[in-house]
């Protein structure tokens, strides 16, 4: 399947370091689909507000969700402009000069305006998204949400219309000086995150086995 390309508008255009910039939208989800949290900003009585929460993607919608009384949720489903950004550090980049010092990452922007999901059918498809992005297999293991949690949560879709995607990877940029002087180590220390063993909940009734979806988590490759 072929996907469009990045449309940068003002907001979205990269302006710092530009040569980073990835406008293929097969980035754009690879960098989403890679992240469990993001970053959700707003303003709230005229100043900046930025919170960490879950998401799920699906195609080129962004499922956001929360409780009906957050105000994060009642400000971006108020039509007020809002940001998500998920950040993957890759490693420490080690230069030659304290100046050139850097890190290796991707990173992936979204600029919008939220909607609300009111119908059952529709929320509940939201969350399954979500579900399945956070912990994979639950939606079909756990119980499902009632009618009064439904109720309780806000959920937000959020069109990829308008993103853009940044990716550092590789060695330091030193100056030139720098690397004829030889005077300093410069690399990368990279680092990569990996799954523990599942511990089980001190309430959890006896007999009851760590179930597959969850052994499966802890076998995926860092």
């Amino acid at each position: 399947m072929t996907h469009s390309p990045l449309s940068p508008t003002p907001r979205s255009t990269i302006a710092r370091g530009k040569h980073r910039a990835v406008t293929e939208r097969a980035a754009l989800y690879a960098v989403l689909d890679a992240g469990l949290m993001c970053h959700l900003a707003f303003v709230h009585n005229g100043a900046p507000v930025v919170l960490p929460t879950s998401y799920g993607r699906d195609g080129d919608t962004l499922y956001l969700h929360g409780s009906t009384g957050a105000n994060s949720m009642r400000i971006a489903a108020s039509g007020a402009d809002v940001c998500v950004a998920v950040t993957h550090l890759d490693g420490v980049v080690y230069a030659r000069s304290v100046f050139h010092h850097s890190v290796n990452y991707r990173c992936a922007v979204v600029h919008g305006r939220a909607s609300e999901i009111t119908d059952d059918e529709g929320k509940l498809h939201a969350l399954r998204v979500l579900t399945t992005n956070l912990a994979p297999g639950s939606w079909e293991h756990a119980r499902r949400p009632t009618r009064k949690e439904l109720a309780a949560t806000t959920v937000l879709a959020l069109d990829l219309a308008e993103a853009s995607v940044k990716i550092r990877d590789g060695d330091p940029s030193d100056d030139e000086d720098d690397i004829a002087a030889g005077v300093a180590w410069a690399g990368v220390v990279p680092l990569r995150a990996h799954w523990g063993d599942p511990v089980p909940g001190q309430d959890l009734a006896e007999g009851i086995d760590i179930p597959g979806h969850v052994t499966a988590r802890v076998r995926e490759a860092p």
